[in-house]
């Protein structure tokens, strides 16, 4: 009798662990499942990021009031809005191929907008995708050919053309992301296009031709 409790004391042990080891196997594996799903977004994200970065263009456009706004704008509230080349055209639809792109975060997402014209009219609305979730703060910079970081773009004071961008992303669960990408070329001074229905005398700035990219 006793013979027979130790073997049952002994299998409930055994069972007991092999319960808590398949338990800890289950929860490990759906915790790296996780992991390399958030790794797979926050990839893909960079990736996006990247395409559209490498390939800047220095044509300025024009927002819905006509007033000019620059190649590249970075701004301290984790915005940055910039021109593209690149948006290929299969089906030549009556359209540049060129494009305007932003990146912003919005309720602890990271969205990329786009618009499919350059220059916008009033009722010109951009195409808004949430390109990474769950993000704390994102904050972009202009890197000049000096070496110097800026939070804002295009610098006001002038200086060296701008080299490279940088963003610090934070995300959960790999902390803090950085990323620098450099700068097809340089984009010096950004001189304004007089607004729309300025008068004569007033020149207005040529636009750069789109050079062929990768597809969009």
């Amino acid at each position: 009798m006793v013979e027979v409790l130790v073997a049952l004391a002994v299998f409930a042990v055994v069972g007991l662990m092999s319960a808590q080891l398949m338990s800890r196997t289950l929860a490990n594996h759906e915790s790296l499942s996780e992991r390399s799903a958030r790794l797979a977004e926050v990839q893909r994200a960079m990736l996006i990021l990247k395409r559209d970065l490498m390939q800047i263009s220095g044509r300025s456009v024009r927002d819905l009031f006509g007033d000019p706004l620059a190649p590249v704008m970075i701004g301290a509230d984790g915005m940055m809005e910039f021109s593209r080349t690149g948006w290929r055209n299969p089906l030549n639809s009556p359209r540049a191929e060129m494009q305007r792109v932003a990146y912003r975060i919005h309720e602890g997402h990271l969205h990329r907008a786009w618009w499919s014209v350059l220059d916008r009219a009033q009722d010109s609305e951009p195409v808004v995708q949430r390109l990474l979730s769950d993000v704390g703060q994102v904050e972009f910079f202009a890197l000049d050919t000096n070496g110097d970081e800026h939070s804002f773009w295009p610098n006001q004071l002038g200086g060296a053309p701008l080299a490279a961008i940088i963003m610090r992303l934070e995300c959960e669960p790999f902390g803090i992301v950085e990323r620098i990408w450099p700068v097809a070329g340089t984009l010096g001074a950004w001189t304004p296009m007089p607004a729309a229905g300025a008068g004569e005398g007033e020149g207005s700035q040529e636009e750069e031709p789109a050079p062929e990219g990768e597809a969009a």
